[in-house]
């Protein structure tokens, strides 16, 4: 029977590798250490296969990519480093025996080869998130394949369960595999790092290192939404697909190495596994039912109103009545609503209007809610089974007024523009939108409108109700 033998988190940074870093390397000497340490465990272990887990390879936002060439390369040149190459075989036949699998299970893959990633403008090769960490296994050890997989957008729930299928697969094989979740943690712990800095980038690092030191697998798949949207990390969807090729297992980790030097979090851990008869499927379904009473019991009432009015269309498919819990505020003005639907932090609906098109602030929350929902042209609409997983904010909009380029603030001001029959409008304090630059350039190219074209400029303020 086969078996994953050791289990490693490991950053990619590839300023670590020195050919890169050029010295630089010298200033996350830890980080160095903790992977050539991990690298010569995996040397001493001698697996037939190493399965890698990477946020940068060629990823989909419906399915989990996996390649399946007899082989795949790279080079680091991109990082002025072109001679360091690597050429690895893949592990075709357990590739196929995992996607077969994940198929089973209704876990959505991708089968990446050369022919049909060039449909999408990519070139099939290997990514640095993968590099990094077996630049530092290859000359110790090179007679393994490699099993190359690149995390989608899929659900946390599906990636663990997709970890299962490894396991599962690995199991009726025989063979002897090393699991890498390749991943950076926050990149905004500093200001001259690659993000602007946020207080929530040390947080989600110490909290993500802590419940993985004590195999708290529950507690992963239920931190603070908030937390995980504004830390900028690239490396937890890695770990929910590792957690599930652990399932059936108690976990202890131990972390060889945490360093923030360059403004992003670099964690090097490796586990220790003891069999258990524990659910922790169930643990993680109970856990996330229980935060999601906890956050709806004590939501704001415009925010209740959203999502109660998108439940009830979803459910019984027609509109509810104006509930009584709502206001008089709610029931006797008139404003522009716009309605916004994220999923795990990532934006799946928003719609609204500038000014009002329905009798009252309440009922026009109701009819943008499912519009978001239902409406939005950009995305998938929202299905009943999705509603405890998203996260509902409405902003309620103060009329506009002409402005000029130099009256605008991002953070404060959201900001119309319109050239003829064309307009565009965007809200204020979004997510990466920091210069009035910034926000001109999304808002124009949403309005079709060329940056060399006249047009007219409006702020407006929101009361935003998370």
């Amino acid at each position: 029977m086969g078996k994953i033998t050791a289990y490693y988190t490991m950053p990619h940074p590839p300023i670590v590798i020195p050919e890169v870093g050029r010295g630089e390397e010298k200033k996350i000497k830890n980080t160095y250490d903790a992977c050539d340490r991990v690298g010569t465990e995996i040397a001493e272990l001698k697996p037939d296969t190493i399965i890698v887990i990477t946020p940068h390879g060629t990823m989909f936002s419906d399915a989990i990519s996996l390649s399946l060439e007899p082989s795949i390369a790279g080079s680091l040149k991109q990082f002025g480093a072109s001679e360091v190459s690597m050429n690895f075989q893949i592990d075709l036949d357990l590739t196929q025996k995992i996607i077969d699998k994940a198929y089973e299970n209704d876990i959505p893959t991708a089968e990446v080869t050369g022919n049909f990633i060039k449909k999408y403008g990519r070139e099939y090769e290997l990514d640095h998130g993968t590099m990094v960490p077996l630049y530092f296994v290859k000359d110790k050890y090179s007679s393994f394949k490699l099993v190359h997989i690149t995390y989608g957008g899929l659900s946390p729930m599906q990636l663990y369960r997709f970890g299962k299928v490894i396991k599962e697969t690995i199991e009726e094989n025989n063979k002897n595999v090393v699991f890498i979740g390749s991943g950076d943690l926050s990149h905004r712990l500093k200001d001259e790092g690659p993000y602007d800095y946020s207080p929530f980038g040390e947080k989600f690092d110490a909290e993500i290192i802590s419940l993985l030191t004590k195999g708290y697998v529950a507690g992963v798949f239920n931190m603070d939404c908030e937390t995980i949207e504004n830390a900028g990390e690239c490396g937890l969807r890695s770990y929910y697909i590792m957690l599930g090729a652990m399932e059936g297992n108690e976990i202890k980790g131990e972390l060889l190495s945490y360093e923030g030097t360059f403004g992003v979090g670099y964690a090097v851990m490796k586990f220790e596994l003891e069999n258990s008869d524990r659910d922790i499927l169930s643990e993680i379904t109970a856990e996330k039912r229980k935060k999601y009473m906890e956050r709806t019991s004590n939501e704001d009432v415009y925010v209740r109103l959203a999502r109660e009015s998108l439940t009830h269309y979803l459910i019984e498919g027609n509109l509810m009545e104006v509930p009584s819990y709502v206001t008089e505020e709610m029931i006797n003005n008139k404003r522009g609503v716009f309605v916004s639907l994220k999923k795990f932090g990532a934006l799946i609906g928003c719609i609204g209007t500038i000014f009002p098109v329905t009798e009252s602030i309440s009922e026009e929350i109701m009819r943008n809610a499912i519009e978001a929902g239902e409406g939005d042209p950009r995305f998938t609409p929202v299905s009943e089974e999705e509603l405890e997983d998203i996260v509902f904010s409405v902003d309620v909009l103060r009329s506009p007024i002409e402005a000029s380029k130099e009256e605008l603030n991002p953070k404060k001001y959201g900001v119309v523009v319109r050239s003829g029959r064309k307009s565009g409008l965007l809200l204020p304090d979004l997510e990466g939108v920091n210069t009035v630059e910034e926000q001109l350039r999304i808002v124009l190219n949403k309005a079709s409108i060329s940056p060399s074209e006249k047009y007219s400029l409006e702020k407006f303020e929101v009361i935003r109700h998370k």
